[in-house]
């Protein structure tokens, strides 16, 4: 019994045994995300203010697994990340990819071909902005590859 013990205090000293833990983020997860044709992985989306005529924007938590992403895609009335928790990647089309941390914010402009998602080995949360809702639509694109993630 004192070697089960033993061993067993040993494995979790020394980071055999990893606990699975929440991402620490200040809004829900959310559902998961209804969108997921336009992502690799798995996502979790949660609309923090719905579109609407008077704000003129919507505003959505999204959470990224880690290696989760969106498809390149690009926005008519342009769209704000604010990163919330984890680490992850933007990249514009043509543009090095960005290594993003808490804190950060990433201004995409109008009709900038872009994706943005987790790192290979964390999860990501960030607040999707996407303003100028009267004019401002989402067109996917094609999914973002290993070769483009890496």
């Amino acid at each position: 019994m004192k070697k089960i013990l033993l061993v067993s205090v040993a494995i979790i000293l020394t980071g055999g045994i990893t606990m699975a833990t929440e991402l620490n983020q200040p809004f829900a997860k959310g559902e998961l995300n209804p969108y997921s044709q336009f992502f690799t992985g798995t996502t979790h989306l949660k609309m923090l203010v719905e579109k609407d005529t008077i704000w003129n924007s919507s505003i959505g938590n999204v959470t990224f697994d880690k290696g989760a992403r969106t498809n390149w895609h690009k926005h008519s009335g342009g769209q704000l990340l604010l990163v919330t928790a984890g680490e992850g990647r933007y990249q514009a089309k043509g543009k090095e990819i960005q290594i993003l941390k808490a804190g950060d914010v990433v201004k995409i402009p109008p009709e900038v071909e872009h994706w943005h998602g987790a790192a290979p080995d964390s999860d990501f949360a960030h607040i999707s902005i996407e303003p100028n809702l009267l004019n401002n639509q989402t067109i996917w694109l094609d999914a973002v590859t290993d070769e483009e993630y890496k």
